[in-house]
């Protein structure tokens, strides 16, 4: 553990408060418009490891519509609208996760939360990530989002592990404000998100 745990802990609660009564009018107004370009439920809730990989349920907000096969709506491409691409590229479908950064379950910078069946495909190096509480936002996110190798990303997130701290949070807050204006990496290359991680090249 590190000693800026505490303070890092501390920030995410007043941050995430604070977020959470200022960009209120942002929420209401995202999700009536998921209400009527998607349906409802407008929150997307799915299970995600933690720290320590101690799964908790993810949140926000939809981008996609439903699997129905009778349509053809199946892989994320054919799920992803043109609205839900573009709440996508503003990251405005990540602020329902304030909330999990406000009970615990996340922080604001961490690694990202992937999903609990990549665990056993872990290196020992890998899975170092789970040391700390996932990020709503986080190292391999401004280097590069989801156009970053597997390898790369975790390398990233371990980086970030070893070197967290209040500058280095500074830091990513900045780079993630830039590299959403810019829209950077929103996809990998052949992909509408990111490609199935299916194990390290490095094991």
């Amino acid at each position: 553990m590190s000693a800026y745990d505490p303070v890092k802990r501390g920030l995410d609660i007043v941050a995430s408060g604070v977020g959470l009564v200022v960009l209120s009018p942002v929420l209401a107004v995202t999700a009536a418009l998921v209400a009527v370009k998607l349906g409802r439920p407008v929150l997307f809730r799915q299970d995600r490891p933690g720290r320590g990989g101690r799964i908790f349920r993810l949140f926000k907000f939809r981008s996609m519509l439903p699997v129905d096969e009778s349509r053809g709506l199946v892989s994320d491409a054919d799920r992803l609208t043109a609205f839900g691409s573009r709440l996508r590229s503003t990251s405005l479908d990540e602020l329902p996760s304030l909330l999990n950064v406000l009970r615990g379950d996340m922080s604001v910078i961490g690694p990202r939360p992937l999903l609990p069946r990549y665990l056993p495909l872990y290196t020992p190096h890998q899975a170092r990530r789970h040391e700390v509480r996932p990020g709503v936002t986080g190292l391999a996110q401004v280097s590069g989002r989801n156009a970053v190798s597997w390898d790369q990303r975790f390398d990233l997130d371990v980086d970030y592990v070893e070197r967290r701290s209040l500058r280095l949070d500074l830091w990513i807050i900045g780079r993630t404000i830039s590299t959403v204006l810019r829209r950077d990496g929103i996809s990998a290359e052949g992909s509408v998100t990111m490609d199935e991680f299916r194990g390290s090249t490095e094991r």
